[in-house]
């Protein structure tokens, strides 16, 4: 145990909030402070992107034993279901039998975790604005305006995980030596829903990811416990296809039935849900360092936001946590070696991580609609299969295991190198699982 300490963490999201249980079950008092109401009183906003908790996820709910409580609110998905522009369903499944990733609603899964934290000891001061923070001596400045009288809190620590616009982060951005680049994407995002039979069940397949791909605009469907979907419609601003081109009810019609034709009868409030919902914003974030000194650090989104073509924004935060407890089971009482390993290690995966979140937008828009591409995966798989050893698939790596992403990412790219050579087989189409291909990629593995 380390000696116990009063620390604020700034953030009520999911990061924050199990890092606020960790904090608490190693003895510590922990406030968490956040400028919104408590989201469990609030209905949520319709800006949401479903969650999917993979390995690194589960890695740090397990640590502290909060698997199952977590598994009860999520729903296996073992695959993508990519529907083509002429009906057509093709599957493709993501890793080997049994493995899947958790379907999981933000805002039940954020409620959730604020419970389970309360209920180990943790202290919410929800519609406390943050204006500021002394990095010197840790006190945080409140007020009801930025301009107006505050009031300062003393804590020992304090961790920023209050997102992408961090107030803590802003702070630290004005000091010597910080690094931070931000940038917008062209491509939005705005949700749609799927409501459920009238008996409850789903009216599509639960226990898949469902990708419209359709070049540079996709529409995507998770499922809810409750029978419903939360859809997610991605497209640039501007521009043919663009949500600046669906500016009415008659536009937004047609524009479904031309590229979306199987979900008319899915989605019966579609014209109500676009025009209702706003328009989201995608943003990619960088910075470093994270932490200053032994008093402030910056966790999650704070940290590296990214945008959400892999899946992977809760779980690298969730791995953040994992890593910080690592450095305090190592370095106990020092914290200024806690935050200079932790950061350390983390900010070359979490710059892996976005980068392969912003390539994944073009595998899940473009290439999953390519037949050439789909054979790619279905060669990569069989290999993989024939020899796990030799050959684990990118996906796989990112999702299904604990290597860091910086490695996961150079392999990625080495596998892929070879993959480009073995597509240019003669015949690929129809020898694609013959001895031939399985030499030619042990072959090249060993070069």
């Amino acid at each position: 145990m380390q000696t116990p300490q009063k620390i604020a963490v700034v953030g009520s999201g999911l990061v924050g909030t199990l890092l606020a249980i960790y904090l608490k079950k190693l003895g510590h008092t922990v406030h968490v402070l956040d400028r919104s109401p408590d989201i469990r009183t609030v209905e949520f906003s319709g800006r949401s992107i479903n969650l999917v908790m993979s390995n690194r996820g589960w890695k740090a709910l397990e640590d502290i034993g909060l698997t199952e409580e977590i598994k009860k609110i999520g729903i296996p998905v073992d695959k993508r279901a990519i529907h083509l522009k002429d009906s057509k369903l093709n599957y493709q499944y993501y890793g080997k039998e049994g493995e899947a990733i958790y379907s999981l609603s933000r805002g039940v899964l954020n409620r959730k975790m604020i419970d389970l934290a309360e209920e180990a000891g943790v202290e919410f001061f929800f519609e406390h604005r943050i204006w500021d923070v002394s990095l010197a001596d840790a006190t945080l400045h409140i007020g009801e305006t930025e301009r107006g009288e505050w009031t300062d809190l003393k804590y020992d620590k304090v961790f920023g995980a209050d997102g992408a616009f961090s107030r803590i982060r802003h702070r630290m951005q004005r000091q010597s030596m910080f690094n931070y680049s931000q940038e917008f994407l062209h491509i939005g995002y705005k949700e749609l829903h799927i409501p459920a039979n009238p008996d409850g069940s789903h009216k599509i397949d639960k226990n898949s990811l469902h990708i419209w791909p359709r070049g540079n605009f996709m529409l995507m469907a998770l499922a809810n416990l409750d029978g419903s979907f939360t859809c997610t419609l991605f497209m640039p601003f501007e521009g043919e296809n663009s949500f600046e081109s669906l500016k009415d009810e008659k536009t937004l019609v047609d524009f479904f039935a031309e590229f979306f034709p199987d979900t008319k009868e899915v989605i019966p409030d579609l014209v109500r849900d676009f025009f209702k919902n706003p328009t989201s914003y995608l943003v990619m974030m960088k910075c470093f360092p994270w932490t200053h000194s032994d008093k402030v650090a910056l966790i999650g989104d704070s940290a590296h936001a990214i945008v959400p073509f892999y899946g992977h924004g809760m779980n690298a935060g969730f791995e953040d946590i994992t890593v910080l407890n690592e450095m305090i089971a190592k370095y106990g009482d020092d914290w200024e070696a806690i935050f200079k390993a932790y950061e350390k290690s983390r900010k070359p995966n979490a710059d892996a991580i976005a980068e392969l979140s912003y390539r994944n937008f073009m595998e899940m828009s473009a290439k999953t609609a390519d037949e050439k591409f789909l054979l790619q995966k279905k060669i990569e798989k069989w290999f993989s299969d024939k020899h796990p050893d030799k050959w684990m698939p990118l996906y796989s790596r990112v999702t299904f295991s604990l290597q860091p992403y910086s490695e996961a990412l150079a392999i990625g790219d080495f596998q892929n190198k070879i993959m480009e050579e073995v597509m240019q087989m003669e015949n690929i189409e129809t020898i694609w699982d013959s001895e031939a291909v399985e030499v030619k990629i042990i072959s090249l593995l060993s070069k």
